[in-house]
């Protein structure tokens, strides 16, 4: 740092005092590594005002969203504002998705990518996500998720996951990260060093891994090694607690881990970005602008700060990270370093969308029948289950048993209830609405009177993980003989309350049972 920019003591230093460009300069440092979300599917004239001046970029949500021809108007308004602009967006291209939020997924998801165990599939899968990214005008992905899903009682991770074993993760997560980037939109690997051996929802709260560095080495670490290998332009750190490796900052916080761990030892040299800062686990205590200060003093260059901030609120967050500055917490190169890793990413981006040309739509988002033939043969079906669909019953009950969802997946249509809303008239979606349903939710657990004698067929996601729906699902099976009970979520490893596991909920792993249930094999 020059000797001009080395902070005094209690007070602006005396560079700043002198030299007004200096802070000039550092305020355009400061907005480009900003990140927020807005509330509206139009820019508002306060964003597009940032974006001239140079504010790093703006994330999209499902809220955001009301077609793809809306947000290609959205995207082309930012890029107006700022060419070089990263615009982001979380696809998952399963159960976490944006672009199909109002009528669910038609990709399979990673854990059912990894259970089919296919690196070229997932990367096409990937580099289809990629081309419908390019069409709307997103650039960044915050995708895919490469944690372990080694804990089954995993409340935000579970089918996010390729798979519980570092061989599998590593594998898929660089089949997707290839595929996503030759569309030309850059990956963002999440959650760093890894969320996936945690019962809590950082959404929520602050979980703890307790795990040793030698045992991050040999697990949770192995998927980022082969992203970054496969030329990983982003990864998110993660809102948790590690106390053998920092026991006393969260992972986004912590230097050790950020510089120490990613940087030092991994060798990243791209853009961290944070996960978003309105997080429980990230600014519950201390609130977003203290948190935009520690994540850029621990190594973070892009600062994810949540889905619907304010004008107000970024004025707050630059005046903290300018006092930080000041106050010697931070230093100037630091930001204008973090600054610099954003504005080259946004430069190559805005070259990759002048060289990479985008192929032709003729799907629009359309399920592929292909996709439903490979998703069904990744079903895990016990016989019992087999038996049931063998019996092809022409009519049964439905018990929908509707949890509640974690922020990240949001409300979107899942299952076949997803295929049933977006497809009410093809044949399979009438066969299956015309059978009598009762929906049953943690805050509503009616008695079930459901046709007698008739076959049931329970639909939930994790029922493991939720007493009331462990509840119902004995009392059926007390009651009843033909009861066919479908977990699609990630199910616990005795499958006890999963006669039928699909690993994921998107529309197409509805469209996926409901082939299988009316072919009986």
């Amino acid at each position: 740092m020059p000797e001009s920019e080395t902070p005094q003591s209690g007070g602006p230093t005396a560079a700043t005092a002198e030299h007004p460009d200096i802070r000039t300069r550092r305020r355009a440092d400061i907005a480009a590594t900003l990140l927020p979300g807005f509330v509206g599917t139009t820019l508002p004239d306060w964003l597009a005002e940032r974006l001239r001046d140079g504010l790093g970029g703006v994330c999209v949500f499902g809220q955001n969203i009301t077609s793809a021809e809306q947000l290609r108007r959205l995207t082309d308004a930012i890029y107006a504002a700022n060419p070089d602009a990263i615009v982001a967006i979380d696809e998952e291209g399963g159960d976490v998705t944006r672009l199909h939020h109002e009528a669910g997924s038609p990709y399979p998801g990673n854990a059912v990518l990894g259970r089919r165990g296919d690196v070229s599939y997932t990367e096409s899968i990937a580099r289809r996500v990629g081309w419908e990214l390019r069409r709307v005008g997103c650039n960044l992905d915050f995708a895919p998720d490469v944690d372990i899903n080694s804990n089954p009682d995993n409340p935000v991770i579970g089918v996010r996951s390729f798979g519980s074993t570092p061989q599998v993760v590593a594998e898929q997560s660089a089949a997707w990260t290839r595929g996503l980037q030759s569309a030309g939109v850059a990956v963002c690997a999440k959650h760093f060093p890894g969320h996936g051996d945690t019962a809590q929802d950082s959404h929520l709260v602050l979980p703890v891994v307790d795990l040793a560095h030698e045992d991050l080495r040999e697990r949770e670490l192995r998927p980022f090694r082969a992203v970054i290998e496969a030329g990983a332009r982003t990864i998110m750190t993660s809102h948790i607690l590690l106390p053998q490796l920092d026991a006393e900052r969260p992972a986004t916080f912590s230097p050790t881990i950020v510089q120490g761990l990613l940087r030092d030892e991994l060798g990243f040299d791209g853009v961290v970005v944070s996960d978003a800062l309105d997080m429980k686990g990230a600014s519950g205590e201390k609130g977003i602008p203290e948190a935009a200060v520690l994540a850029l003093a621990a190594g973070c260059d892009l600062l994810c700060i949540g889905t619907e901030n304010t004008d107000e609120q970024l004025d707050s967050i630059e005046r903290a990270v300018a006092e930080a500055i000041d106050a010697g917490r931070l230093t100037g190169a630091r930001v204008a370093e973090a600054a610099g890793r954003v504005l080259a990413l946004a430069a190559d981006l805005h070259a990759q969308r002048q060289s990479i040309p985008v192929p032709p739509d003729d799907a629009r988002g359309a399920i592929d029948p292909a996709d439903v033939a490979v998703a069904i043969e990744t079903f895990d079906v016990s016989p019992a289950a087999a038996e049931w669909i063998r019996a092809d019953a022409a009519r049964y009950s439905v018990v929908r048993i509707d949890t509640v969802a974690n922020i990240a997946v949001g409300v979107a249509p899942w299952g076949p209830f997803a295929e049933a809303q977006a497809e009410p008239d093809a044949p399979l979606a009438r066969a299956f609405t015309a059978n009598p349903a009762v929906v049953i939710t943690e805050d509503d657990n009616p008695e079930l009177v459901l046709a007698a004698r008739s076959p049931v067929l329970v639909i939930g996601k994790d029922n493991h993980r939720h007493a009331f729906a462990r509840e119902a699902i004995d009392r059926l099976r007390a009651q009843r003989d033909a009861v066919l009970v479908v977990d699609m979520g990630w199910p616990s490893d005795d499958r006890a309350y999963a006669d039928l596991a699909t690993f994921g909920a998107s529309r197409l792993i509805g469209r996926a049972l409901l082939t299988l249930l009316d072919t009986g094999s």
